[in-house]
C-alpha cells in the first residue's frame, strides 16, 4: 500500500437507516397463531378462536407496519444535491511469492 494522500469527495446522497420496529415479530407471531388455530383444536378453546385472534392481529399490525412505512417515506428529503464521487482506480496484484 502506498502512503500517498488522495482527494476523495463526499458522496452526494445520504442514507437513511431504518428505526427498528417490533411489528415484524409481532407479524410473524400473529401469523403463526393463524397457522396454529387450525391444528389446535381441542386446547383450552376450539381451534378456530385461535386462528380468529391471530387473524384479527395480523390484520392490525399489517396495518400499523404499513402505516409506519408511509410516514417514514414521507418523511424523508424529497431533493437531494447528487454529485457523483469518482472512486479511485486500485490495481490488484496477485501476493507475492514465498
Amino acid at each position: 500500500m502506498s502512503a500517498e494522500h488522495r482527494d476523495i469527495p463526499e458522496p452526494g446522497e445520504l442514507v437513511y437507516a431504518p428505526r427498528s420496529s417490533w411489528l415484524p415479530a409481532f407479524l410473524a407471531f400473529a401469523i403463526a397463531l393463524v397457522v396454529c388455530g387450525v391444528y389446535a383444536e381441542g386446547f383450552m378453546v376450539r381451534g378456530w378462536v385461535y386462528a380468529v385472534i391471530g387473524a384479527v392481529a395480523a390484520l392490525l399490525v399489517f396495518r400499523a407496519l404499513v402505516k409506519d412505512s408511509i410516514s417514514d417515506f414521507f418523511g424523508l428529503r424529497r431533493k437531494q444535491k447528487t454529485r457523483g464521487a469518482v472512486l479511485p482506480v486500485e490495481t490488484i496484484s496477485p501476493p507475492a511469492k514465498r
